[in-house]
C-alpha cells in the first residue's frame, strides 16, 4: 500500500514538474522568484519520493516521518517566497527567526536530497562553504575573513535572488529544464533507438567497430542528455556487452564507454548544461558558447576515435557481425528519421531566428510532438499509445530534473558563500603568486585543482565550483574569460574518468563486471590527448573562434595534427620499425604542432604524412608482434 501511494505521488509530482517546464517553455517563465520557488519545491518534493529515506530498512517508518516533515517545511519555505516575491525584491527585509528556520529546513532538504542521489561529497563541500562563512574569522592569514552572522547569511541565501534563488536555479528552472524535456521527448519517441542504429551503421563494420559504436552513440546521446554517468548507464548497457561478446577485454570496453560518454559533456549544443550556465556567467550568447566549444569537441572525439581505430587494428579487434546491424532502409525510414530531423530543425530554427534558448527548445519540443504523432497515427498506432509515449517523456523529464535541480541549488549556495567571503578572489591571487605569473604554471596548477575539486561531483556542479574559484586565476594573467571558463570546464569534466574518484568509470566497470582500476587505466590512455586540449585552447585561442578565419584554420590544422600524433603515440602504432624512433619522431611532430605559425604547422603535417607513408610501405605486423597496450595487468603478452 505504501509503495502504491509513493508511486502515485512520484508520477503526479513528475507530471506537475514536467507540466510546469512545458507551460513556461511555451508562454515564458513567471516572475523570477515565483518560477524558482515553484520549481525548487517540486524538485525537492519529487526527490523525496524518488529517494526515500531509509528505504528497505527497519528504519523506514522513521524515514517516512522525516520525509513528511521535510516536505511540509520545503512547501512552506518555497511558498512563502512565491507569495512574498515582490516584497522580498523591493524591500530587502531583515531576517527574522521564522526566516532562519525556513532557510534551515530548506538547506537540510537540499543537502540531504543531494546526499541520497549522488553521495556525500558534494553536500559536504557545501557545508564546508557555509562553515567558512560563519567561522572564517577564526582562520589566520590571507584565507581568513571577518565572519558573518546567521541573520546576514539568511538574508543573503533566502531573502533575495543571490542565494538559493540565484542565477543557477534560475537557469535550471528555465533553459536547462526545457532542454531536458526536449531530450526526454526525443528519446521516448524513438530518437534514442535512431541514434543507436545510426551509430551501428556508421561504424559497426570498421576495425574496432563495437568500440566505435560506443563512441558515436554516446556522443549523440550526450548532445541531448549532457550527463556522462547517464550516458554510460544508458548506452553502456548495450555497447559494453556487445564489445565483450566480440572478445574485447572487459576493462577496455568499460574504458571506451566511459571516455566516449564523457565527450557528451563537452559537445554542443548542451555541454552537460554548462553552456547555459557559462552564457549567464560570462554574459555571452548561448550560440557563442556552443560555437566556441565546437572545434575542441571535434578534437576530443577525433582523439578517442583514432586511438580506438589504431588499437583495434593493432590488436585485430573484431567488427560487429553483419547480422547484428540494422538495415539502412530501417535506419533511414521516414517514420524514424523525420521526427528526429524535425525536432533538431525546430531547435535550430529557434536559435538562428534569435529567440530565447528556452523558446528554441520549445520549438524543438513542438516539432517532436507533432511529427511523432503524425507518423505514429499514420502507421496505425492508437491515440492512447501515442499519448502514453508523450506522457512518459514528460514524466521522465520531471524525474530527470531532480538531481540537476538539487545539485544546482546546492551549487548556488556554495557560490553565494564564495562570493560573500571573497575566497575565490583570494585563491586566484594565491595561485597566481604560486605560478609566478607564468601562464603554463598557473594553468597546470588550475588544471590539477580542477581535477581534484571535480572528483565525485556531477560535471555541471563541478564546473560551477571551479568557475567561481579557479577561472579568475587565469583571467588575472590575461587569459580571455571564455577561454578560461572552457579550460576549467574541460578539467572539471575529465574528473569523471580520472582516478581515484572516476564515477563514469565506476559505472562502466560495473556493467562490464570488471575491476575499476584497470578500466580507469584504459580510459586515461584513450583520453590522453584530451587532457592536453585545454592547454591547446590557451596556446591557440582561435580554437574557440577568436581571430579571423585564417587564424581559426591554422588552429584547427595544428590541433588536428597534434591529436593524430598524440593518439598514434598512445596507441603504440608501429611506424618505422623502431619503437624508440617512433616515439622520437612523434614527439617532434607534437612539438611542431604546438609551435605557433604556418611554417611549423606545415612542417608537422609533412612529418606526420611521411611517418604514415613509411608505415604503409612496411610489411603488416604479424599476430606475434601485436601489442597489448590496452590489456589489463596480468593479461599482457610477454
Amino acid at each position: 500500500m505504501q509503495l502504491d501511494v509513493r508511486n502515485w505521488l512520484t508520477t503526479a509530482l513528475a507530471l506537475a514538474l514536467g507540466g510546469l517546464i512545458l507551460y513556461t517553455s511555451a508562454v515564458g517563465p513567471f516572475a523570477s522568484l515565483v518560477q524558482r520557488g515553484l520549481f525548487l519545491a517540486l524538485v525537492v518534493l519529487l526527490g523525496l519520493t524518488l529517494y526515500p529515506l531509509a528505504a528497505g530498512t527497519r528504519w523506514r517508518p522513521l524515514g517516512v516521518v522525516i520525509d513528511l516533515a521535510l516536505a511540509v517545511g520545503v512547501s512552506v519555505a518555497c511558498g512563502y517566497v512565491v507569495l512574498n516575491h515582490q516584497r522580498i525584491l523591493t524591500e530587502l527585509p531583515w531576517a527574522t527567526p521564522w526566516d532562519m528556520a525556513m532557510l534551515g529546513v530548506l538547506l537540510i532538504a537540499i543537502l540531504d536530497l543531494s546526499r541520497r542521489a549522488i553521495g556525500a561529497i558534494f553536500p559536504l563541500l557545501v557545508l564546508v562553504g557555509l562553515a567558512y562563512a560563519f567561522f572564517g574569522s577564526l582562520i589566520p592569514g590571507a584565507l581568513g575573513h571577518r565572519g558573518f552572522g546567521l541573520a546576514f547569511v539568511t538574508e543573503t541565501l533566502y531573502l533575495g535572488d543571490l542565494g538559493v534563488w540565484g542565477m543557477l536555479v534560475g537557469v535550471a528552472a528555465t533553459t536547462i529544464a526545457a532542454f531536458v524535456l526536449f531530450g526526454c521527448l526525443l528519446l521516448h519517441t524513438g530518437g534514442g533507438q535512431a541514434f543507436m542504429d545510426l551509430a551501428l551503421r556508421i561504424s559497426g563494420r570498421s576495425p574496432g567497430g563495437a568500440a566505435k559504436v560506443a563512441t558515436v552513440a554516446s556522443g549523440l546521446f550526450g548532445m541531448v542528455s549532457g550527463s556522462a554517468v547517464a550516458n554510460v548507464a544508458t548506452t553502456g548497457n548495450f555497447t559494453i556487452p556487445m564489445m565483450k561478446r566480440l572478445s574485447y577485454p572487459a576493462p577496455f570496453a568499460a574504458g571506451v564507454e566511459a571516455v566516449a560518454s564523457t565527450g557528451g559533456q563537452v559537445a554542443p549544443p548542451i555541454l552537460g548544461a554548462a553552456a547555459f550556465i557559462m552564457a549567464e556567467i560570462l554574459g555571452e550568447s548561448y550560440v557563442r558558447i556552443a560555437l566556441a566549444a565546437l572545434l575542441p569537441a571535434i578534437l576530443f572525439y577525433l582523439g578517442v576515435f583514432l586511438t580506438i581505430h589504431l588499437v583495434a587494428r593493432r590488436r585485430q579487434l573484431r567488427v560487429v557481425p553483419e547480422d547484428e546491424l540494422p538495415a539502412w532502409r530501417d535506419v533511414l525510414r521516414p517514420g524514424r528519421l523525420v521526427p528526429v530531423l524535425a525536432a533538431l530543425g525546430g531547435l535550430f530554427y529557434g536559435v538562428l531566428s534569435g529567440r530565447s534558448i528556452q523558446t528554441a527548445a520549445f520549438f524543438g519540443i513542438l516539432m517532436t510532438v507533432v511529427s511523432y504523432t503524425g507518423f505514429a497515427l499514420a502507421g496505425g498506432a492508437g491515440l492512447r499509445d501515442v499519448a502514453a509515449k508523450l506522457l512518459a517523456g514528460l514524466i521522465d523529464a520531471g524525474k530527470g530534473m531532480v538531481i540537476i535541480g538539487a545539485l544546482l541549488a546546492g551549487a548556488q549556495i556554495l557560490v553565494a558563500m564564495i562570493g560573500l567571503t571573497g575566497i575565490g578572489v583570494t585563491l586566484a591571487g594565491l595561485i597566481v603568486d604560486l605560478g609566478g605569473q607564468s601562464l603554463f604554471l598557473v594553468a597546470l596548477i588550475v588544471g590539477g585543482v580542477c581535477l581534484i575539486l571535480g572528483m565525485g561531483i556531477p560535471t555541471t556542479a563541478a564546473y560551477v565550483l571551479v568557475a567561481s574559484v579557479l577561472a579568475p586565476a587565469l583571467t588575472e594573467i590575461g587569459v580571455e574569460p571564455l577561454i578560461a571558463h572552457l579550460f576549467v570546464f574541460y578539467f572539471a569534466t575529465l574528473s569523471v574518468i580520472t582516478p581515484p574518484v572516476c564515477v563514469a568509470v565506476f559505472v562502466g566497470a560495473g556493467i562490464a563486471q570488471t575491476n575499476w582500476l584497470p578500466a580507469a587505466g584504459e580510459a586515461m590512455r584513450l583520453a590522453a590527448a584530451i587532457y592536453v586540449i585545454p592547454f591547446l585552447l590557451l596556446i591557440y585561442p582561435s580554437l574557440a573562434g577568436f581571430g579571423g578565419w585564417l587564424d581559426i584554420l591554422l588552429a584547427a590544422v595544428q590541433g588536428t595534427v597534434f591529436v593524430i600524433a598524440f593518439a598514434t603515440l598512445m596507441a603504440r602504432t608501429a611506424l618505422t620499425g623502431s619503437r624508440a624512433l617512433d616515439v622520437l619522431a612523434l614527439l617532434v611532430v607534437v612539438a611542431l604542432a604546438l609551435t605557433p605559425g604556418w611554417a611549423s604547422t606545415l612542417a608537422s603535417v609533412l612529418a606526420l604524412g611521411v611517418l604514415y607513408a613509411r608505415q604503409r610501405s612496411r610489411r603488416p605486423l604479424s599476430d606475434d608482434t601485436l601489442g597489448a597496450v590496452c590489456e589489463p595487468p596480468g593479461e599482457r603478452r610477454p
